[in-house]
């Protein structure tokens, strides 16, 4: 199964710029169906906004913006860009305005967008979705520090560590990369550590940042 990144969970968040209140909103959509009805919760719920901007991307899917009301290309197309500047996927994006009074200007109006949609992903996280193996390793005290760097370095994540006279990690693995990190280890630990593999599973993981 090909990998995407997804928000790793729903976030917001808010700044007034020259008494302009922008909210963004992160939401994951897994189709747009869902995003679409994401934006008609927000349009009902901020029915006294001057704008509810917006744009979504869907894996396999569309991708889809619109600057509601504002010029055109200073407001949806920001917050697009942000999205597909973190290789976000089965994301959308809502940024409501309520009109303060002063006029942003084209630049200003970009900028604000743009930071209103990168705030709520900062918020939100990024998480790799795709098809993990499941592996567990059993290994002395000794070997904990560099065997959780391979973990890292074969972009897996460690799960759960439970302690004893071992250790126990249970690691996560790009199914694609499961069978040359057994052999890393395996080699390295010169056959004391030989990773099982405890099964499989489709899920987001989040990214360290």
């Amino acid at each position: 199964m090909e990998a995407y990144k997804i928000p790793a969970r729903d976030a917001e968040a808010e700044f007034v710029e020259k008494k302009s209140r922008f909210i963004g909103r992160i939401w994951v959509t897994d189709t747009e169906e869902d995003a679409l009805n994401r934006l008609k919760e927000m349009r009902q719920q901020h029915w006294d906004a001057t704008h509810n901007v917006y744009a979504y991307i869907i894996h396999g899917g569309p991708t889809r913006y619109s600057d509601d009301g504002e010029p055109q290309g200073t407001a949806g197309m920001p917050v697009l860009e942000v999205l597909r500047g973190a290789g976000a996927e089965n994301v959308c994006c809502v940024v409501t305005r309520y009109f303060g009074g002063t006029l942003l200007g084209t630049g200003g109006l970009v900028r604000a967008y743009g930071k209103a949609a990168r705030d709520a992903l900062r918020e939100a996280g990024i998480a790799l979705k795709q098809l993990w193996k499941k592996l567990d390793l059993i290994l002395p005290y000794t070997f904990f520090d560099r065997l959780r760097q391979e973990v890292e370095r074969f972009g897996g994540v460690v799960a759960d560590t439970e302690y004893s006279a071992d250790i126990c990690l249970h690691v996560l693995l790009p199914a694609d990369r499961t069978a040359a990190f057994a052999a890393r280890v395996t080699d390295l630990t010169r056959g004391a550590v030989i990773p099982i593999e405890t099964g499989e599973e489709l899920r987001a993981v989040r990214l360290e940042e």
